[in-house]
């Protein structure tokens, strides 16, 4: 041991503990009236009044308690996680706690009082119940030698048998002196670590004087003793007391370690389990035959390269985090609205739960892992780019869980099998883990396609060998503005990523002093593994050729099904919805007065119309919607005799249309319909179905909307009442609609209501147009959305809107591969080249109904690329240089 950690433990020994330890009753014996300061398997007190059958007799806490829970409140501020349960005076309550110790009796007594519970510390004698406290200790004094039930549960249990009509409310409670998750190996992170071990007297006077201030309790939901009692006669366990007793305790493990964490080992044995497994084992012989290199050679590359992945996680570092990013949110945020984090709560008891995020900033990680964090459950090991694993950053990223993998793992079939292994690893432990199933960060504001190759990894891990049931937690992130803006709207305009440096993170910590509005997180719905298995048929332990297709065909639906809950859980906060009304107008601006009715429609619209039960509509009034618009900066108002104009602030309509973009799924099939019947004045409903059917799976593909093509219909029947209900879309009878008079109001927001969708329909229009053009078995799939970027770019200018969407690459690609999944293209195996008939000649002919005619034509002309201009882009491409005029 140290110098310093000799020095340090003298000294707490020699601290003057007699006036503390007497008033908290580590040092003395209280008297028989003070039981409460006891385990429960100490003798029942007798109260010496007479008891009255069926008479409630709670007797108040004595004056020594009150006093002791007093003092103790003086060091002692506990966090309380997660919400009180509400607990009925109808019923007695008992407290649940794993591990006796007077100082936790005392802290659940105190808390119970302040937070007008019944009371622990209080004696209770009724119903034939008779005890001392209401509280129950699984784990007595004498730890060593405690293997029994609790003596207190063994008389609840006893009073329930012989009452049937008596039941007791237990309520467990988990309580913890900090939240480290692992030993460390210092004596002072060692006695400010609260593991899994029951604290000494010495180690518990160091908990109330250091870790007071960072104390947790959790009340967990209520427990009727009558009930579990039903459920463990029906089990093989003779005896009712004990089943129960480990039935509760089994719940407070679970508690506590969907808190701290499991018990982990540190960085140098995580090395050694990775390197000894049998599957790492075979790939270093693989590779040593393969390269010709001595297996100690190869060995070393191994362990070089679980340095590079595993996260090396530190209580401490997660400390200064909490405060560093509590201050941080505070100064750069006006606040983080959270929404079910109740459901992960409940489910990180029995389950290993895998979140998996949207990415719209570099800020998600750190948002997300202070979120939970400060709600009260372990944070999770996150699968971060080594783009971010730069000096120092990268060392306090893994301190805080974070654990690196490269981009590709091709051409490294070592590297993929130990970084594998090490997924496998954490699903052994049932650690929570984090990644982002896009990817990468959107650059547009929509959901990206699912990357596969961690989930594929995550459902590969618990085939293989299974340990808790997984369950995946869709969440969605939004902003109201982001520092990476600019770069975003770079990147889509050609410009090349910048590499993550300590040069870009001191450009954006300038931007700190900025408003940037609030910050919504919604927990999705979540999606069950064992659910999938069963849908697909995919069995644990089985690498039949069946079981492995099945698992692909499972693993790609999985990956949409995630990407379709995090939409359902969207929030439209004030921007997006800003956004979406003045993006719709030709020069993003309206009158005062028109924008105020339009965003009061889209509210009106989202309520009668809700895309899902888990969808958030800000509750902001229109006029209150403005005016934070304004005060984020991304509006103008422009005063004027006739009416105030609202309009975009200069240079912020390209990142409006990202929050546009959050939200655009949610009003996507509103915008469509409404932009049919704006488009053609009058159309007929079989003509309006039958598009509909045809541009669904388009939309449903970008956008990953939740509504199956087979419902489609009736979604299309609820749209349209709504539309007509309030005055936008007119029924014009036999089965045909129009839209309203040219110059009244409903007609301007007619018009407003059909823009959101034009820009995705340009570009489907687009790329078949060029495909027409072109014709079949001449351009490949890489050089269609070469062309399609290139062509956007250029409408784009000539409409002088410079807005990205129209040249967004990862569009045009998920068009394409929509395309070819839909079986109107295929790919030649050897060339690539997209081969495809008349059929693509047929859509390309129902852009009359959706686009005007001064589109259409410019899109054929833009189309009507020559040999040469085919080759310049393709060439352009190839060098990544921004378009326009190149620099020399």
């Amino acid at each position: 041991m140290s110098q310093f950690g000799l020095s340090y433990r003298h000294a707490m020994l020699k601290i003057s503990t007699s006036k503390l330890t007497n008033l908290l009753g580590f040092g003395k014996k209280p008297n028989k009236s003070d039981a409460i300061l006891s385990s429960d398997d100490d003798n029942k007190v007798v109260s010496n009044t007479t008891k009255t059958p069926n008479t409630r007799q709670i007797a108040e806490p004595s004056t020594y308690r009150r006093v002791s829970a007093k003092s103790l409140s003086l060091a002692v501020k506990p966090t309380i996680i997660g919400e009180v349960p509400v607990i009925d005076n109808d019923h007695l309550t008992f407290y649940v706690i794993r591990d006796y110790s007077r100082s936790n009796s005392l802290l659940v007594g105190m808390t119970t009082d302040e937070l007008n519970l019944p009371s622990a510390l209080a004696k209770i004698d009724e119903q034939g119940v008779d005890e001392s406290s209401a509280m129950i200790f699984l784990q007595g004094r004498n730890k060593e030698r405690d293997v029994g039930v609790s003596p207190r549960l063994e008389r609840l249990v006893q009073a329930c048998l012989d009452n049937p009509n008596l039941d007791v409310n237990l309520v467990p409670v988990t309580i913890l002196w900090g939240r480290a998750p692992d030993k460390e190996e210092s004596l002072f992170r060692l006695l400010m670590a609260d593991e899994w071990r029951s604290p000494s007297i010495p180690k518990q006077l160091f908990n109330i004087g250091v870790m007071g201030r960072n104390t947790f309790l959790r009340f967990s939901d209520i427990k009727s003793l009558q009930s579990l009692i039903k459920d463990a006669q029906l089990g093989v366990d003779e005896n009712l007391s004990r089943a129960i007793h480990l039935r509760l305790k089994g719940f407070l493990d679970n508690q506590r370690t969907s808190i701290v964490g499991p018990d982990l080992s540190d960085k140098r044995n995580e090395t050694g389990k990775i390197l000894s497994s049998s599957v790492v084992q075979a790939a270093i012989e693989k590779e040593a035959r393969e390269k010709g290199k001595t297996i100690a050679t190869v060995k070393k590359e191994a362990a070089g390269y679980v340095a590079e992945i595993v996260s090396d996680y530190s209580y401490s570092v997660l400390r200064v985090f909490d405060h560093f990013l509590t201050r941080l949110w505070t100064r750069l945020y006006d606040g983080v609205e959270v929404r079910n984090f109740e459901r992960v709560r409940r489910l990180a008891l029995d389950h290993q739960v895998v979140y998996v995020p949207c990415h719209r900033s570099h800020m998600d990680y750190l948002l997300l892992s202070c979120v939970i964090y400060k709600r009260g459950l372990r944070i999770p090991h996150i699968a971060a780019g080594d783009n971010l694993n730069i000096p120092v950053l990268g060392e306090l990223l893994r301190n805080g869980g974070a654990f690196f993998m490269r981009r590709s793992f091709k051409g490294n079939a070592l590297y993929a099998t130990v970084f594998k292994e090490y997924v496998h690893n954490l699903m052994q432990r049932a650690a929570p883990i984090e990644y982002f199933i896009e990817g990468g960060r959107s650059r547009s504001g929509r959901l990206l396609p699912p990357k596969l190759g961690m989930l594929a990894m995550t459902v590969n891990s618990h085939l293989r060998e299974p340990a808790k049931p997984v369950v995946f937690i869709p969440t969605y992130i939004s902003y109201e503005r982001i520092m990476e803006g600019a770069t975003y709207v770079g990147e889509l305009k050609g410009k090349p990523k910048e590499l993550e440096n300590w040069f870009g993170i001191l450009k954006t910590a300038r931007k700190i002093e900025r408003i940037f509005g609030t910050v919504h997180l919604s927990f999705g719905e979540p999606l069950y593994l064992d659910n999938f298995m069963e849908k697909f048929s995919v069995k644990s332990g089985s690498n039949s050729a069946t079981n492995v297709n099945n698992t692909y065909a499972m693993v790609q639906n999985l990956g949409v099904k995630i990407l379709q809950n995090i939409n359902k859980s969207a929030v439209v906060n004030p921007v997006s919805l800003l956004a979406l009304v003045l993006l719709s107008t030709p020069k993003a601006a309206l009158g005062e007065k028109q924008c105020l009715e339009q965003i009061a429609l889209y509210q009106r619209l989202a309520h009668a119309l809700p895309y899902d039960t888990e969808t958030h509509i800000t509750t902001l009034a229109p006029k209150d919607i403005l005016a934070y618009g304004e005060q984020l900066k991304l509006i103008e108002r422009t005063p004027h005799v006739l009416g105030d104009m609202i309009r975009v602030a200069d240079k912020q309509a390209p990142m409006l249309s990202y929050f546009r973009n959050n939200i655009l799924h949610v009003f996507i099939m509103i915008s469509f319909l409404a932009s049919l019947v704006q488009r053609n004045g009058r159309i007929n409903r079989t003509n309006l179905d039958a598009i509909t059917k045809l541009m669904y799976p388009f939309l449903q593909a970008e956008l990953f909307l939740n509504t199956a093509l087979r419902n489609v219909d009736g979604l299309t029947d609820r749209i349209l009442s709504v539309l007509i209900d309030e005055g936008v879309v007119v029924d014009l009878g036999n089965d045909t609609l129009g839209a309203p008079e040219m110059n009244s109001d409903s007609y301007q927001q007619l018009i407003v209501l059909a823009s959101a969708a034009q820009q995705s329909l340009e570009r489907y229009f687009m790329a078949l147009a060029l495909l027409s053009e072109q014709g079949s078995r001449r351009l490949t799939a890489e050089q269609v959305v070469n062309l399609c970027y290139a062509l956007g770019q250029r409408i784009s200018v000539l409409y002088a809107d410079d807005l990205p969407d129209m040249f967004d690459k990862a569009l045009f690609t998920s068009f394409i591969d929509t395309l070819k999944r839909l079986g109107y293209i295929q790919a030649e195996s050897e060339s690539g080249v997209l081969m495809f008939d008349e059929r693509i000649d047929n859509i390309a002919q129902n852009a009359k109904f959706v686009l005007t005619p001064d589109m259409m034509k410019l899109l054929h002309h833009t189309a009507s690329l020559s040999d040469s201009d085919i080759e310049t882009v393709i060439k352009e491409m190839s060098t990544k240089r921004k378009f326009g005029k190149s620099k020399r």
